[in-house]
């Protein structure tokens, strides 16, 4: 396996990712506020009952500290002009189907939805990782997000990635157990989108 730390990408001039770290955290959780509930779809960690703030802590805190060992990569999406956080995305290795090594997940502040933060930052962060050889990451869906699957079959589509149905999963949102769908992407240094 290869390892690196996460470090900074510039995707274009309206957006650049950097690593999460706690300086960001009250900029996160203004975010996260901005977004509630919806935000707990793409973070089901996040226990609904319980104060953001400190949960938020915790996530950036162990972020950070495995994001500078390279066992998981999280990035804030940021304007540059303005410091302002746009959302968040990041791999991490909780995966359930048996080929990848990598599960991507991405947010965006209710606020900023529907103006390509998503797309940019998955390709980019995809193009970040294929860097270091061959991988393959795992993306998951709710079929019952609209936007949400948009946005999963166009990242599938460009990277030319498969669906992967043994992989498919019950996650517990809020309670709710949602059955999510399972795609593949398999990357390298030679691999880029359509």
């Amino acid at each position: 396996m290869h390892r690196r730390a996460t470090s900074s990408i510039r995707v274009d001039e309206g957006l650049v990712l950097r690593p999460a770290s706690k300086s960001h955290i009250p900029d996160i959780v203004e975010a996260f506020e901005e977004t509630w509930p919806d935000v707990i779809r793409a973070m089901p960690w996040i226990n609904p009952d319980n104060e953001i703030r400190p949960q938020i802590e915790d996530f950036i805190s162990d972020t950070e500290r495995k994001g500078r060992t390279g066992l998981l990569h999280h990035w804030i999406m940021i304007r540059p002009w303005d410091g302002y956080v746009i959302g968040l995305i990041g791999f991490d290795r909780v995966t359930r189907s048996d080929r990848a090594t990598w599960n991507l997940g991405y947010w965006v502040r209710s606020s900023e939805q529907r103006h390509g933060y998503a797309r940019r930052s998955i390709d980019a962060a995809l193009g970040w990782l294929g860097q270091v050889g061959e991988i393959v990451v795992e993306v998951k869906v709710d079929p019952n997000n609209a936007p949400g699957s948009k946005t999963v079959i166009r990242t599938v589509r460009k990277w030319k990635g498969e669906r992967c149905v043994s992989g498919d999963s019950a996650i517990t949102v809020a309670g709710v157990r949602t059955m999510h769908e399972c795609h593949l992407i398999e990357l390298g240094p030679g691999s880029s989108p359509l």
